[in-house]
């Protein structure tokens, strides 16, 4: 099989990367360049008609995209560690995490990174003054997640899982572009310290 992906800092391939590194599993990976918009090439769309990565190619030629469906197949082959859950309410409280994740930080982090970052205002016509409410709505986030995980080590408790690497790529591609993490946010500091070796 073949990861189709980007470098650092983009958070979805990233995401799955660290999902691999987590797992123990190699795979082969082929860079694609987005700032020079490789992802939008015929020989990616004809693979991902949404022209974006990470994707995985099989041996077979069937493809799967989107990075939690990604790590899902990937978690059926090679069951452990167990990331996403052993049950039935171990897998639905990483998928209740997870959508926080991507709905309540994700969103405004992306929507940061489209209208309020320079790099991007080269490639789409910005609007400015969503680009500011959605830092703020991240901002925001970041306060609700430190609170989240007051007194727990992950954000299912005592499981480090998927939803852990999907906040983690977020919040590090957030303090890329601009959105750093509070400075008297404490459980949220020391769950990304514990986060980040994890990964490491």
């Amino acid at each position: 099989m073949l990861l189709w992906s980007a470098p650092d800092p983009a958070p979805n391939p990233r995401r799955v990367r660290l999902f691999l590194k987590a797992k123990g599993i190699s795979v082969d990976e082929r860079m694609v360049s987005l700032m020079a918009r490789e992802h939008k090439s015929d020989a990616v769309v004809a693979l991902n008609p949404r022209g974006q990565v990470p994707f995985l190619e099989l041996d077979d030629g069937r493809v799967i995209a989107e990075t939690i469906s990604i790590c899902r197949y990937l978690d059926e082959l090679h069951p452990e560690p167990p990331l996403i859950g052993r049950d039935a309410f171990e897998r639905a409280e990483t998928d209740m995490w997870i959508r926080r994740v991507e709905t309540g930080l994700g969103t405004p982090v992306g929507l940061f990174w489209q209208h309020g970052h320079p790099l991007t205002a080269k490639l789409i016509n910005q609007v400015p003054g969503m680009g500011e409410a959605a830092k703020a709505q991240a901002e925001a986030m970041l306060g609700w997640f430190d609170g989240q995980l007051a007194g727990r080590d992950w954000l299912a408790g005592n499981r480090f899982t998927l939803a852990d690497i999907a906040l983690l790529s977020i919040v590090d591609f957030a303090g890329w572009i601009g959105i750093g993490l509070p400075a008297d946010a404490h459980h949220l500091h020391g769950w990304h310290q514990r986060a980040t070796a994890r990964t490491a």
